[in-house]
């Protein structure tokens, strides 16, 4: 966990746990941002590209959805202005994520490949984002509930500003335990920092949990119950036009 503490005053202890942050935050926990904005990036892209959006839009939604998260949970602890903002990288890595996949998408035969490459690219960003959201906020002093749901929070925000762009109904309204899986890798993540176990031990298990829950809930079709009894939420509003196909 964050660097043991010496009995001295509570003032002393608060600049020991922040400076012990700090050095993961820039390491570890920038490495599963960057790497977490990379996966979202391209998970809005190729959201894009189904869409045939123009190029502009394509980076638009890109970088929208890699960054979304990360704001959101830094405005509301505080730390601003958002890392986002202060750190080229982010920006840029984004645009390059929207680049690679505006040239490299497939054609329209091959749309369920590209559906496919979008959920897949969609779990690995919202696994990255959970952990380092849950972590962000343990190390900006958050109780571990808080922290959790700010993890969570952190993790669900980039897809949900994808899917507002391009018109779809946000994932984690009706899809198969998004916002579950999300709310599962942080509580690991929380559960490491009570246990006081290694911050990268931490960040990897609650990652694995909420990728593997995500991926599993897509194969075998896992949902929470759904308004109507059995019948399908996300069927009912595609025939009623509550989601957008591509033309």
């Amino acid at each position: 966990m964050y660097p043991e503490m010496i009995p001295t005053s509570s003032a002393e202890q608060v600049l020991q746990t922040l400076a012990g942050f700090k050095e993961y935050a820039a390491g570890t926990l920038t490495v599963l941002e960057l790497a977490g904005t990379f996966v979202f990036a391209l998970s809005g892209a190729a959201a894009g590209v189904k869409y045939r959006l123009d190029l502009f839009g394509v980076l638009v939604v890109s970088c929208a959805t890699g960054t979304a998260g990360g704001i959101t949970r830094d405005v509301l602890i505080g730390a601003l202005p958002p890392v986002a903002l202060r750190d080229w990288r982010y920006l840029g890595i984004s645009v390059l994520a929207g680049l690679v996949v505006f040239f490299a998408s497939p054609g329209p035969e091959r749309q369920q490949r590209l559906r496919n490459l979008v959920l897949t690219f969609d779990a690995a960003g919202l696994a990255l984002f959970a952990v380092s959201g849950t972590q962000t906020a343990l190390g900006y002093g958050l109780n571990p509930v808080m922290a959790a749901l700010l993890g969570m929070l952190t993790g669900i925000g980039g897809g949900m500003l994808r899917d507002v762009l391009v018109s779809d109904i946000p994932a984690v309204l009706h899809s198969d335990l998004y916002a579950v899986a999300a709310l599962a890798g942080a509580i690991i993540v929380v559960a490491g920092h009570v246990l006081n176990a290694p911050l990268a031990a931490s960040a990897l298990a609650g990652a694995t949990v909420c990728f593997g829950i995500r991926l599993m809930a897509l194969w075998r079709g896992w949902q929470l119950p759904t308004a109507g009894g059995k019948k399908n939420a996300v069927g009912s509003a595609h025939n009623e036009g509550g989601r957008r196909d591509p033309p």
